[in-house]
């Protein structure tokens, strides 16, 4: 049974990585618990929402990758094909980013349907990915129209990674590299953010996924304090390998990103420096943020996090009452879509690609965290709910209906 004071506790959420603190701890769980102990996989929460349809759990046989890397490539060369590959992919410029227990399949297509135009995956552990198949199966699926496609890990070890990326390489378009989470799970891990003491490893492991994979390696990175040191930093990462820098413009220590805006004057720096496609990371509300940032950083594209997970219709130019006014030349009106409207949708995708319990539980309540605010007693109903089902989800949303009528979101006038 869940019990409010913890439920709040786990419900909050890394503001970097996006993972919620309850899969923090399921994950810790999971690569500390020794054999033969209780498998945190099997708790109602982390059991699928529905039995696997039409979605790849690793298990179908997968469509070829849309382009080959060469290894061992020159430079020169390795910089043409990665403009090459980000071409032929159409090169999409709004992209869902990588967030643990919620850039989810679902989730994914429910955004690529409103302008997301390319997505990651949650970020995977790559020793947990290679050790636990259960993990496999409940953390990552895709399907046929779930492209372009990035599949994010961290890792320490080049080897480990390696036979991780090995097993999606197939389903992907990018096997990418966490090296921006800044929690502490992660220092205890050695992983994200707090590789960037450790350089040589960096680049061991975008070495080893370059030369021995048949899709590019991308890097999600944070910047350093010093300018110099992040325009090194991105450069050595090309320099291994590396054919596709996604920047988040705030430093390790940054960790409020309500509080702290992002470094677009870093990022367009670092988009001057390197010869490979880069993606801005940071501010990104709306759809003046992603034209603002777009020209001013000189990014080839944008990556939107906790913005979509509450307004997953952000791409189509939809807005919600907080930003409604904020913009210098439009007006904006009832689009007539409502975050009511998105959970329904989602659950339907949930229905056919099914995902932990816990997924679907974030979502609920961060697509419907303004209706909760008018309706706290609701969001208790939903938080006292130890094993959700589709029918009582659907008859919570119309209950929220009856109560407030609808919480528009906005579009131009």
């Amino acid at each position: 049974m869940f019990r409010p004071p913890l439920v709040t506790l786990l419900r909050k959420r890394c503001p970097h990585c996006h993972m919620n603190f309850s899969s923090l701890f399921s994950n810790m769980a999971a690569s500390l618990s020794p054999s033969g102990s209780s498998d945190p996989y099997d708790e109602q929460d982390e059991r699928l929402c529905a039995t696997a349809g039409s979605c790849s759990l690793l298990t179908e046989s997968p469509s070829p990758p849309l382009a080959l890397v060469v290894p061992l490539l020159d430079g020169k060369r390795r910089v043409e094909r990665a403009w090459e590959h980000w071409r032929r992919l159409g090169s999409p410029r709004l992209i869902v980013a990588p967030m643990v227990d919620n850039s989810e399949l679902p989730f994914r297509m429910l955004c690529r349907k409103y302008g997301a135009e390319a997505a990651y995956t949650p970020m995977l552990h790559s020793r947990i990915f290679t050790e636990n198949e259960k993990y496999r199966i409940t953390e990552f699926s895709t399907c046929k129209e779930d492209r372009p496609l990035f599949v994010q890990f961290c890792a320490n070890d080049p080897y480990v990674l390696l036979e991780a990326a090995k097993k999606v390489e197939p389903y992907c378009d990018y096997v990418d590299i966490n090296l921006g989470c800044p929690q502490r799970i992660a220092r205890r891990g050695n992983y994200g953010a707090f590789l960037m003491d450790n350089l040589p490893l960096i680049k061991s492991l975008v070495e080893k996924l370059a030369n021995n994979l048949h899709v590019p390696v991308s890097c999600k990175v944070r910047i350093f304090p010093d300018l110099k040191d992040t325009l090194a930093y991105t450069t050595m990462l090309e320099e291994a390998g590396c054919a596709l820098l996604a920047v988040h413009g705030r430093t390790r220590d940054e960790k409020d990103g309500k509080k702290l805006r992002a470094d677009w004057d870093a990022i367009r720096a670092v988009k001057n420096t390197v010869s490979i496609p880069v993606l801005a990371n940071g501010n990104i509300r709306h759809m003046d943020d992603v034209q603002s940032c777009l020209a001013y950083t000189g990014a080839d594209g944008v990556l939107s996090a906790e913005s979509l997970l509450e307004n997953p219709a952000l791409f189509t130019g939809f807005r919600t009452a907080e930003w409604k006014d904020d913009s210098d030349n439009n007006s904006f009106k009832d689009g007539g879509l409502d975050q009511a409207d998105l959970v329904e949708e989602y659950l339907k995708l949930c229905e056919r690609y099914p995902v932990p319990w816990r997924m679907v539980r974030s979502h609920v309540h961060k697509m419907l965290g303004d209706w909760f605010r008018i309706h706290p007693h609701v969001r208790q109903e939903l938080n006292s709910q130890s094993k959700l089902t589709f029918e009582w989800l659907y008859e919570m949303v119309n209950k929220l209906r009856n109560l407030n009528g609808s919480i528009p979101l906005y579009s131009k006038a």
